[in-house]
């Protein structure tokens, strides 16, 4: 007891010493400067439609409406009506709105033991070419204010007796450019000159700056969707020229779902926590700090398999809720029925591509949940129930990116060319098939399973067009893999149910092809879970789906 009790005092006297350290002297009082980071841009940089109370929703996330303490907070957002700190605050929530900096500094703190301090500016409906123009600014003359806060700030650190390093700069905006044909045409000639000023204005030539690429899933990524594109190439062109410009993807984000449809311009609470960790993780790795410790160590050093007996690989593709954005594994471990699919499944080899690229497996790993979000798909029960049910040997290798849409899938894409994910996707396959085939397994590519894109459905024009993209995209591919008999599992949750879109039959539409093709197969996924939120099913909804399909590929 008396033991107890001095662990507990001890613990009370060093809280209130680090108290008392951060408050006088600041963490930064021994001999790293501070690392201070400047955040910039518009409303998916502010946090818009956003809401701290929803932090609670997502479990990766939980504790980030609560100051942090350690890390030190200056501020002007807003337009007309600026929020502002006035000086060095501790990080937190803003009016009840989550913004990036909140997920990038819990893991940036926990990844390195040094002190960091974040400036940050930001307005919605602001333009490069106007407001935020170094030489002429005009509207809201976000870079003059920008400017005078941060070297204010900067200067408050001085007074206050700390060292400091501008270490990262991190760049959200140009949606707004998309609107004004003269400043889309010139967004990567302005967001070239707006860099060059930056480091000019604060003496900072070295300055690393981190470029966010505009999020596809939103609205604006699929009515508006060349216009986009023409920022993308203007942002990466910057990039690919600047050795200090990185373009960070964040269209695989987590995206805040609408009234009516159900589609968005914003990230909302999940893409705004979500796009703070991919803005982490780059300037981790760039400073060498691996994000994934171990991540390596999941790959098998021998396949779970004999050479008696074929391999069926089995192939998932998709968009939302192939790739997982709202299933978490911490939920999932709340499941008595399936927490067991925490843990790898050593007899069943799996590979994924997921988000567009944005995370892969460096070989065959043993199946788990491996989203880069603490999420899954329902490749874990898709697994668990051929296995149990079944003496085949099955791999299973995962291609998505839930920022997409079905014509990013079709072999002739559309005019974005580099969210062209066909060939992308073909070469995967192949791949798969063939690490296998060269370790004299013999192995069969059994069917591909692809979950009808969610977005399409929430979007007449690509609602309408959904059937026969499919069927392009079927026909294609056993023609690129020499396979005219390839099996096609296509699942559909029921569709956005808006008068605005209902007018298409959509899922009459797919069984029509199904119907005509004895190789495609139509799962009608529509005893899941009720969702909270159209589009995303989420985490016992995609437990549900993995199983489903699974079941139906038994069948037959």
């Amino acid at each position: 007891m008396k033991i107890h009790a001095i662990l507990r005092t001890g613990f009370r006297l060093m809280v209130l010493t680090t108290s008392l350290i951060f408050t006088q002297t600041c963490p930064c009082s021994a001999a790293e400067p501070v690392r201070v980071f400047i955040f910039a841009g518009q409303s998916n940089m502010v946090g818009s439609d956003s809401k701290v109370k929803d932090i609670a929703q997502f479990p990766p996330f939980r504790g980030l409406e609560q100051p942090q303490t350690n890390v030190r907070f200056s501020y002007s957002i807003g337009r007309e009506n600026k929020m502002e700190s006035n000086g060095w605050v501790d990080l937190q929530p803003v009016n009840n709105v989550v913004g990036p900096e909140l997920s990038f500094a819990r893991k940036v703190t926990q990844s390195i033991d040094t002190p960091i301090a974040i400036i940050k500016v930001a307005a919605g409906g602001t333009h490069l070419g106007g407001d935020w123009n170094p030489d002429q600014p005009i509207g809201f003359e976000m870079y003059p204010l920008a400017l005078k806060v941060i070297q204010q700030s900067l200067q408050q650190l001085e007074d206050q007796g700390h060292e400091y390093r501008i270490e990262g700069f991190m760049w959200h905006q140009g949606e707004n450019d998309m609107f004004n044909e003269e400043y889309m045409a010139n967004y990567g000639k302005n967001l070239k000159n707006f860099l060059m000023r930056w480091r000019t204005d604060l003496k900072t030539p070295g300055l690393r700056f981190y470029i966010g690429e505009l999020c596809t899933k939103t609205i604006w990524g699929m009515d508006l969707r060349p216009r986009m594109y023409a920022i993308s190439l203007g942002q990466k062109e910057v990039a690919t020229s600047d050795q200090l410009a990185q373009y960070v993807p964040t269209s695989h984000v987590g995206v805040e779902i609408g009234g009516g449809v159900g589609l968005h311009y914003h990230y909302g609470t999940l893409g705004q926590l979500e796009h703070g960790v991919n803005y982490a993780t780059a300037y981790l790795q760039n400073i060498g700090v691996d994000t994934e410790p171990g991540a390596t160590t999941h790959e098998l050093r021998k396949l779970p398999y004999t050479k008696r007996k074929p391999v069926k690989l089995l192939i998932m593709a998709g968009h939302r809720n192939m790739e997982g954005e709202r299933a978490f594994t911490q939920e999932l471990a709340e499941l008595d029925t399936y927490k067991h699919l925490l843990k790898p499944q050593e007899k069943v080899a799996y590979q994924y591509n997921i988000g567009g690229g944005y995370r892969t497996s460096s070989g065959w790993e043993a199946m788990r949940p491996a989203g880069y979000y603490d999420n899954f798909g329902p490749e874990v029960s898709f697994a668990a129930e051929i296995s149990q049910h079944s003496g085949e040997q099955i791999a299973i290798a995962k291609f998505t990116h839930s920022g997409s849409q079905i014509i990013d899938w079709t072999p002739e894409g559309s005019p974005a060319k580099t969210r062209h994910l066909y060939p992308a996707f073909i070469e995967f396959v192949k791949k798969s098939h063939h690490s296998l085939t060269e370790k004299g397994y013999d192995v069969e590519i059994a069917g591909i399973f692809y979950h009808l894109g969610e977005n399409d459905m929430s979007f007449y024009p690509y609602r309408k067009d959904a059937a026969s993209r499919l069927q392009a995209i079927v026909n294609q591919s056993r023609m690129d893999l020499e396979l005219s008999d390839l099996n096609w599992y296509v699942s559909q949750q029921p569709p956005t149910d808006d008068e605005r879109v209902n007018q298409v039959d959509v899922v009459s539409m797919v069984k029509a092809i199904a119907e005509k093709d004895p190789h495609l197969h139509h799962i009608k996924v529509f005893n899941l879970p009720p969702q909270q939120k159209k589009l995303v099913i989420t985490t016992e909804g995609i437990v549900r789906l993995g199983e489903s399909i699974a079941k139906y590929y038994l069948e037959q």
